[in-house]
């Protein structure tokens, strides 16, 4: 049965988003499976520490870069889904929902530029190494024992 009332037809006017990030999403395992801070340090000595804007964060950047490929969607695309989902606000890291757009969508041009196959070549080795050393741990071949 439906009931046609007013509340219902504007009920998503004041739209809340509450709660938190659900652990088992793909892009929160992602973020945690990448090591940002292991490579800032190389990404940031691209730029001039007293001229420019200062830059978006490595992780800003690698991370639109990620869910573009990912996704395989446009630069305008790719901005405006990450407007929309806190899920890939919080991939990129920003620390609160927002619902204007990080960065414009020629920013994704400039972080290719900076971003290239070396430096995600030794990401993918750094996270592939992260990943053996993990599953090997004696830890954690109890607790898959126990599974």
């Amino acid at each position: 049965m439906y009931r046609k009332t007013e509340k219902s037809i504007n009920s998503c006017e004041n739209f809340e988003l509450e709660g938190s990030l659900s652990s088992d999403n793909r892009w929160v395992i992602m973020a945690k499976l990448i090591p940002w801070s292991e490579f800032e340090s190389e990404y940031a000595s691209l730029f001039s520490p007293e001229m420019g804007a200062p830059a978006k964060s490595f992780r800003m950047a690698l991370g639109a870069l990620i869910i573009k490929e990912k996704l395989g969607i446009s630069d305008i695309e790719t901005v405006e889904q990450i407007r929309e989902n806190p899920y890939l606000q919080y991939f990129i890291g920003v620390c609160t929902y927002s619902n204007e757009a990080p960065f414009d969508a020629s920013m994704l041009s400039h972080f290719r530029q900076r971003i290239d196959i070396d430096l995600v070549n030794k990401i993918n080795e750094s996270m592939v190494k992260k990943n053996a050393e993990e599953t090997s741990s004696p830890s954690k071949k109890k607790s898959i024992r126990k599974s």
